[in-house]
């Protein structure tokens, strides 16, 4: 089947490094171990690729004496630029005018932050990612069900930053595995609580922990293809919450049902965390990751932020320089969040292969308390939805080296901006009334800050922050992200500017400060129009979908044992005579490429 991503060495392939990647790659290795004077060197060396031409046009908005940094260019020099109608049209040494101009002299002018895990799609959580810089948000992890019907509710209300998600795999298990919840409405993160509530209301989440046979993974992947065919970028794959019920041939359908559309799998990968054998967290990554390589297909591995990081990061820069379209994310705290009855959070999981304790790991910020066991058991018991924070003190020393490994996204994992209650907190609410992980309010500016202590060179941490995300994205065919991430003429406005010197996060994991938005981010504009002025949030909605186009026909394929044998075993075209089984009757009823169940095949060797 034809497929509209694809060029030449299929829809993954990138035919070696991605234009001004692989210098970008080598020169920033030797950035981090000392030769700092090189990126800036090459820099301007290609400056001149820019226009640098003054016209006599007037712009919609001018940003004047900024220090312009485009991760694909490697330009890094102070310019001015001009924006008209949502694209950038000049950036130059000449003076310009505007309807609108910002001063920008001690500011970076950088690419808009993408942030491809982000479950804040509430209003009050994507304030907090405003100030962090975020100009793109996209759920790629857990993902959405009903996806024509999610895009044009957003379209309908308008939302602050561009917004875009895969289709979620458990999402469409639900439907099937959970009968007795209907859902009718599009559904996504915002509502996920509640629907995993009601799953659980019998005692049984079969979303999470029930086989699918045949019948009913075609049910799934026909629900999942459906939603392909409505734009998703591709399929969210909550592995490691569905350790129980979900089949390793399930999981390859899933990442083979988004390969016919060339879109990619983001994985929470099944053992995520876990530092035993046979067990062991890598394990999960080699089952997406061969998935991937065998369907030439694109693949994220969500949170790579645990045990056996090191491991997975190595392969998939194996894969890229094969040239697969493969890549890992982070974000830079020693905590991670989720909700409370996750698989991995079970007593045999948790304590005795994890070797975790839970009065000492897992905390709630609802209550501003940690939970002993016996809290875990009720909370799961009474609110299985719930969100809590988990802590993870090897992250700490494990961090310092994510900051500085090429090709390594960071992503948020922003969660809903909810208050003590448990419920959705209005846009208009005070920062200080947010209870979650601080990591929806700072992920953006914490990686800023870590990497200028740590010395990190800045276009690397911007390529982190947001050209990475797009260049992969771009690979898999999405237009959307060709146009951004980068801080070019001709591109998208997506900007974020920032103070290089003062840019921090003030979000702790302490009650009350859990959203104290970061600072020296003074301006965020999304799609042309300014969002942030002089960090305030303004009331404006200019976020556009980042969608794939809706195609008129599906490309689902049903699975069945026969087709199976059809085509993975040669059997004969017909059975000798004096066989008595019946089988020959059987082939001849059927076309000449039809065979039978090798158990019905009976022959007589002897003769």
């Amino acid at each position: 089947m034809s497929n509209p991503a694809s060029h030449e060495g299929g829809p993954n392939r990138t035919n070696g490094a991605p234009t001004g990647l692989g210098s970008w790659t080598r020169r920033t290795v030797l950035a981090g171990l000392g030769a700092t004077g090189l990126a800036a060197g090459f820099g301007r060396a290609r400056a001149a690729s820019h226009d640098d031409t003054a016209t006599t046009q007037t712009y919609d908005l001018i940003i004047t004496g900024g220090r312009v940094l485009d991760p694909e260019s490697m330009l890094d020099a102070v310019r001015n630029v001009g924006v008209k109608d949502g694209r950038i049209t000049a950036i130059t040494k000449a003076d310009i005018e505007g309807d609108r101009t910002i001063d920008a002299t001690g500011l970076v002018v950088a690419p808009g932050f993408i942030d491809t895990h982000f479950h804040a799609v509430d209003p009050f959580a994507t304030k907090l990612a405003l100030r962090d810089g975020v100009t793109t948000g996209m759920d790629l992890e857990l993902g959405i069900l009903h996806t024509s019907d999610w895009y044009d509710e957003k379209a309908t209300t308008g939302w602050q930053v561009n917004y875009g998600a895969t289709a979620g795999l458990s999402l469409c298990r639900m439907t099937v595995h959970d009968p007795e919840v209907t859902i009718d409405e599009p559904l996504d993160f915002s509502k996920h609580q509640e629907y995993v509530n009601k799953a659980a209301a019998d005692g049984v989440a079969g979303w999470s922990t029930t086989r699918s046979d045949i019948d009913q993974m075609n049910q799934v992947m026909r629900q999942l293809d459906e939603e392909l065919r409505q734009g998703a970028l591709g399929v969210g794959i909550l592995a490691a919450y569905m350790a129980r019920g979900l089949t390793s041939y399930e999981l390859f359908e899933a990442q083979r049902t988004a390969a016919r559309y060339g879109r990619l799998a983001s994985v929470h990968t099944r053992f995520h965390g876990q530092g035993l054998t046979p067990t062991e967290a890598t394990l999960g990554t080699n089952e997406v990751l061969m998935n991937a390589t065998l369907l030439d297909a694109p693949l994220i591995v969500a949170h790579d932020n645990d045990y056996g990081w090191w491991e997975t990061e190595e392969k998939l820069q194996l894969a890229r320089a094969k040239g697969y379209n493969v890549w890992g994310e982070y974000y830079p705290y020693i905590a991670g969040s989720t909700f409370v009855s996750a698989e991995f959070l079970r007593p045999e999981i948790f304590e005795d292969k994890l070797g975790f304790t839970y009065e000492e790991s897992i905390y709630d910020p609802q209550t501003d308390r940690f939970l002993d066991r016996e809290g875990y058991q009720a909370l799961v018991e009474n609110d299985p939805g719930q969100v809590i924070v988990l802590f993870n003190p090897q992250r700490k020393k494990w961090l310092p080296y994510w900051l500085r490994i090429p090709q390594m996204t960071v992503g948020s994992d922003a969660m809903l901006g909810v208050g003590t209650d448990g419920n959705l907190l209005s846009w208009d609410a005070d920062y200080t009334e947010y209870a979650g992980h601080p990591r929806t309010a700072g992920s953006m500016a914490k990686t800023l800050r870590l990497a200028r202590e740590m010395e990190v060179p800045l276009l690397f941490t911007l390529s982190q922050l947001s050209y990475w995300s797009a260049k992969h994205l771009g690979d898999a065919g999405l237009e959307a992200m060709q146009e951004r991430g980068r801080v070019q003429v001709g591109k998208i406005a997506d900007l974020t500017l920032f103070d290089p010197e003062t840019v921090t996060d003030n979000a702790t994991y302490k009650a009350g400060e859990n959203g104290v938005p970061s600072t020296g981010i003074p301006y965020v504009i999304v799609d042309g129009t300014v969002v942030v002025d002089d960090s305030e949030v303004l009331d404006v909605k200019p976020g556009q979908p980042i969608r794939y186009p809706v195609e008129t026909a599906p490309r689902f394929e049903s699975l069945s044992e026969r087709k199976w044998i059809q085509s993975h075993t040669i059997m004969a075209k017909s059975i000798p005579h004096f066989d008595d089984t019946g089988a020959g009757s059987v082939l001849e009823d059927t076309d000449s490429h039809t065979t039978a169940d090798p158990s019905d095949e009976e022959t007589d060797r002897d003769q």
